[in-house]
């Protein structure tokens, strides 16, 4: 099942969803700078831009007598992963205030890596689109060293005039992954003035959950159109997660279908699958804190040589390192909406579990097989492999089952993302601005405005 440009054939409840989450007008903040809650009208040229935003519902093999289906939601080949969606309204957002006013934006985020792709692929999309001319619009991410290896070559870097206006930041040396949103947020608070006053452009934060929430109610508007789970029969939503943005902007898509698509089906169930790089979701899931004294102690086989436990199963029982980095996409440590998706799983019903990648591996020719049935193509060396989520989720759910934690009959797991080496042109480090603080952020900025 193949819906084709989502967020077009939701636009309008799309465009509700942002103005009764952002009623406000941005994030409550009247000092800081959104462009309003309104997209721009749905011209054949806003549809192009939006064309991008395909799902399609797809049956996967059974496993131990369960159905597996997935949902992709990774279908844009700019990027590959959900985020496009988010990013696509919020990128609409900001075309809609610079068609109304005529003045400037500079989107600023920090990001792992899949963020800043599609954000700059939005942007991209919105110049080609000629929705916005390139003078208009600009984006500044700054990502993690570890996520260099996940960055694109698009237009907005082989273009002189686009790759001075649009640059990529990188948080150089040896510093944690959560600090790239310190800064940037330090840059925005300490110079948006400066920036909107001397040199006219208004710098915009979008690391904002309602962003996320408004463009996922997709997810549950088209499954209750086109996939919805049989009554009596409730269905286990699972996902790779590090905040759980995708399982809470479905979970807020619920609420607003009409009364009769909700009553026909069961309240959906959600399944959290994390690393142990970040496993703050599942702890505080169990343990109603994110301390990590409470992960399992693992000690190395004589055997085997890997690190392994049998306290916990929803630990990996086996895994290389117990501190290890399966993908540094998931690197979120106490999310805040930890205490959202705890109530809701514990209302409805879910749970969530920690993979290893050994755990992956030991599964990767069962998971890419279950995927191929699914038209998704995994390379057969993982070592290829370059963006881990999806690889996650499956090997999150076979474990589950397998360790009894699943029960439920009819599983969907969200494929938010899944890409390898030869699925892009990548960029090194070189191609990047290293950043260290406020002010050097602050520099790189300044470069864009005068270009």
């Amino acid at each position: 099942m193949l819906i084709t440009n989502a967020l077009s054939r939701y636009y309008e409840q799309v465009q509700g969803a942002l103005g009764d989450l952002l009623s406000d007008g941005g994030n409550g903040n009247p000092a800081e700078f959104t462009p309003g809650v309104e997209l721009p009208l749905l011209t054949p040229a806003v549809r192009e831009f939006l064309s991008v935003s395909d799902i399609a519902g797809t049956p996967m093999p059974s496993y131990d007598g369960r159905s597996l289906a997935l949902l992709d939601l990774m279908r844009n080949p700019a990027t590959m992963t959900t985020k496009t969606f988010a990013s696509l309204v919020i990128v609409g957002r900001a075309v809609r205030f610079i068609q109304d006013t005529g003045e400037s934006v500079t989107i600023v985020t920090p990001s792992s890596a899949n963020k800043a792709i599609a954000l700059r692929d939005a942007v991209l999309r919105a110049i080609k689109c000629g929705l916005v001319e390139a003078h208009q619009l600009n984006i500044v991410v700054l990502v993690p060293e570890s996520s260099v290896g996940k960055l694109r070559r698009t237009e907005l870097f082989t273009d002189p005039y686009l790759r001075a206006r649009n640059p990529i930041a990188v948080l150089a040396g040896d510093r944690t992954p959560g600090e790239v949103k310190d800064i940037a947020r330090g840059f925005v608070d300490a110079h948006a003035e400066e920036l909107a006053k001397v040199h006219k452009t208004h710098l915009w934060y979008t690391l904002q959950l309602e962003n996320y929430l408004a463009a996922d109610v997709v997810r549950a508007l088209a499954e209750a159109e086109f996939f919805p789970a049989e009554a009596g029969r409730p269905r286990l939503h699972a996902h790779a997660v590090s905040s759980a943005y995708g399982l809470l902007g479905h979970a807020y898509g619920r609420t607003r279908l009409a009364e009769a698509d909700r009553t026909g089906t069961p309240d959906p169930r959600y399944f959290l699958v994390q690393h142990l790089g970040a496993p703050d979701m599942v702890l505080s899931l169990y343990h109603g804190s994110t301390d990590p004294g409470k992960i399992p102690a693992y000690t190395r086989d004589a055997g085997t040589g890997l690190f392994v436990q049998q306290q916990d199963p929803r630990f990996p029982a086996a895994t290389f390192d117990p501190a290890e980095s399966l993908d540094p996409t998931f690197y979120t440590r106490n999310p805040v909406t930890s205490p959202r998706m705890n109530e809701l799983i514990q209302r409805q019903g879910g749970g969530g579990l920690v993979v290893s990648l050994a755990e992956c591996l030991q599964r990767y020719a069962q998971v890419r097989a279950l995927l191929g049935e699914a038209e998704v193509r995994l390379p057969a060396d993982p070592r290829e492999l370059r963006e881990w989520s999806l690889v996650m989720a499956v090997v999150g759910v076979l474990n589950g089952i397998d360790r009894g934690l699943i029960t439920e009959q009819d599983i969907l797991v969200h494929g938010s993302g899944s890409y390898a080496v030869r699925d892009f042109e990548g960029l090194s480090v070189h191609d990047t601005h290293p950043v260290g603080d406020v002010p050097a952020l602050h520099r790189v900025a300044l470069s864009t405005v005068r270009a």
